[in-house]
């Protein structure tokens, strides 16, 4: 499957420069990284997760894992879990399963940004893909898309 096509418009018609990047298929952003050879810090990943029946889009680097607890604080939430594979499938549907971009807001789906990933000038991404990626600069991508950040994530590797 190619890139979002809904992605690629909108980065387009923002005049926002971006680099796409193919890989060999990978499933996960470590996978990422180390297939197109850059940090593990650089490349974010996103994860869905439910908090008190809403969908929100967690972004954080490659190198860390979301803890829920700290998201739920950050979000001012009563519950929150991961959410399933059938509660958000239909709402990408020009990606792969696991490959969405962290552009929520191109979906209606609030995004929360991980503090940590301030320290990058340029930010990498699944795309709608498990074969390419996009690059991008780091204030470009919080300007389109004007995440919530928060600290709620820790180190896995």
């Amino acid at each position: 499957m190619p890139l979002s096509e809904r992605l690629v418009h909108f980065l387009e018609q923002q005049h926002v420069p971006f680099v796409t990047i193919p890989h060999a298929r990978a499933y996960t952003a470590q996978e990422i990284a180390a297939s197109i050879h850059v940090p593990g810090q650089e490349v974010a990943k996103t994860v869905i997760v439910q908090a008190d029946g809403k969908l929100y889009m967690a972004v954080m680097p490659a190198t860390r894992r979301a803890d829920l607890v700290e998201l739920k604080k950050a979000l001012g939430v009563k519950k929150i879990r991961l959410a399933t594979e059938a509660e958000f499938e239909g709402i990408f549907p020009e990606c792969e399963v696991g490959a969405m971009p962290p552009f929520g807001n191109l979906y209606r789906i609030p995004v929360v940004v991980d503090e940590s990933l301030k320290k990058d000038r340029e930010i990498v991404f699944n795309a709608g893909s498990h074969t390419e990626t996009v690059k991008m600069g780091f204030d470009e991508f919080v300007e389109l898309v004007q995440p919530i950040f928060a600290s709620f994530t820790e180190r896995s590797v």
